[in-house]
């Protein structure tokens, strides 16, 4: 089990004005597991990576100390497990089971005893494959299970969690967290973990520390006395405070017009054994959300592609909008001014430096007038809190703010047609709401929003007709 201390740390990224951290005094004692909250952007994410030494000298300004078992991280990373907000970062091997045995053979660990750790790991977090499953075939939460497995093959005295449950379905997140509860319930690892899901995520620890954004610790203890103490207050700011009801947002009419369909839509990867998808009929209708569910694997993000007319389907068609073509075949301009499309992983979509570029892009590349286009960026760069990261480079963003730029770029151009995948994740309370009441507003305006999504409250708070896919 490790231990950790914190003395006045604070942590600048290269090319911020803002501190993500500052003055932060923590101790973590050996075997504690903690819940670490606050509002999106308030450095958690930050924290975790100087934890686990992955903050480099050249790569921003530090203030303080920073200590596991008395050592400086960067020392101590055999101590340490982390699994990130995207596993695609972590997973570096073809095949399942030697992504897993990658990290146990680079700290020594007996041939011998390697496949035997591989094989337990994949079961703790019902992992449904075998080791040879291609990586690149598995979906966003099956990535994150196999990245959990990775870290917990190691048995690290440190296990950090950066939202280990967001991209997975209901099913999926109760194995992960019977997973965690296993393995650090015997008291055999210090646990620091980041999880929006908070309700979910409390049976798991004895501790939640809340971060004062831009500096320091505002509330630490028992769970019970730290909601009953300041529950208001960061509940109001963003926190996810169990017990505190959502707003709603039903239709303020009825749809009108279909805009998209798919008849026998299906899709194979190339190389793949079987399709990802096949025999989808939907239809979506202007004025209407449309929630794609199901469970991970599916192949809710393989259809996003589809919707969005950024990939051709193998079998069947798509149209939209009354065009004979399908959206694949439609000049980029067209696309661009008729379909927006958030991607599940956000950076996939970045092209610009910087943020306030990165909402402009769009609309300019349409010919929008140079006033237009700037009313347009202020006013989404306030809605969705990203005034301060104005100028910053999107690839330095947090995974919640990552998140709110990619749904920020997908509504600057107007689409008619919004498909987005996983569009709350990672978000705290306020923007969360934020959120909704953003799509809620383009569907009563007459957009058509098709929404990729675990997230069972948004699909409950717009209303939204439910459609099940069921992959291959």
């Amino acid at each position: 089990m490790a231990e950790v201390r914190l003395a006045g740390f604070g942590w600048r990224h290269a090319g911020r004005r803002a501190w993500a951290l500052r003055g932060v005094d923590l101790r973590i004692g050996a075997g504690e597991r903690v819940l670490l909250l606050g509002p999106s952007g308030a450095g958690k994410s930050t924290l975790l990576a100087a934890l686990a030494g992955l903050l480099p000298e050249d790569s921003g300004e530090r203030a303080g100390t920073v200590e596991v078992d008395g050592l400086e991280p960067r020392k101590a990373r055999e101590r340490v497990g982390i699994v990130f907000q995207d596993p695609q970062t972590q997973l570096v091997m073809a095949r399942a089971g030697d992504d897993v045995a990658f990290g146990l053979e680079n700290r020594g660990v007996p041939a011998e005893e390697i496949w035997h750790r591989v094989d337990a790991a994949l079961d703790l977090v019902g992992f449904p494959y075998g080791r040879a499953r291609d990586t690149s075939a598995l979906s966003g939460g099956e990535q994150q299970r196999l990245a959990l497995a990775g870290a917990l093959a190691l048995r690290p005295g440190l296990l950090l969690l950066d939202e280990p449950t967001a991209n997975l379905d209901p099913a999926g997140a109760d194995l992960v967290r019977a997973a965690l509860s296993r393995a650090t319930g015997s008291g055999g690892t210090t646990m620091v973990l980041v999880e929006h899901r908070v309700a979910e995520a409390l049976p798991l620890v004895d501790r939640v520390v809340v971060l004062e954004p831009g500096g320091g610790v505002r509330a630490d203890g028992p769970p019970e006395r730290v909601f009953a103490e300041h529950g208001d207050r960061l509940a109001a700011e963003g926190v996810w405070v169990p017990g505190r009801p959502l707003p709603r947002r039903p239709p303020s009419g009825t749809p009108g017009e279909v805009v998209l369909t798919t008849t026998g839509v299906g899709y194979t990867y190339p190389g793949a054994p079987a399709p990802a998808l096949s025999d989808v009929d939907l239809e979506l209708r202007s004025g209407e959300a449309l929630a794609v569910l199901g469970p991970n694997g599916a192949g809710k993000s393989t259809l996003a592609l589809l919707l969005g007319g950024l990939a051709a389907p193998t079998r069947g068609r798509v149209a939209a909008l009354g065009e004979p073509r399908p959206p694949h075949r439609w000049p980029a301009r067209a696309l661009t001014a008729r379909i927006g499309s958030v991607f599940q992983d956000p950076e996939n979509q970045f092209v610009t430096a910087r943020v306030a570029d990165e909402l402009a892009l769009g609309p300019r590349r349409l010919g929008r007038p140079a006033a237009e286009v700037s009313a347009m960026v202020d006013e989404l760069l306030a809605r969705l809190r990203l005034e301060k990261l104005a100028g910053a480079n999107p690839y330095t963003l947090s995974g919640g703010e990552a998140r709110r730029l990619s749904v920020a770029t997908a509504l600057a151009t107007a689409p008619r047609v919004i498909v987005l995948d996983e569009p709350t994740f990672g978000q705290d309370r306020r923007t969360w709401s934020e959120l909704l009441h953003l799509l809620a507003d383009l569907r009563d305006q007459g957009h058509a929003l098709a929404v990729v999504t675990h997230d069972a409250p948004l699909v409950a708070a717009l209303h939204a007709r439910r459609s099940w896919t069921c992959g291959g």
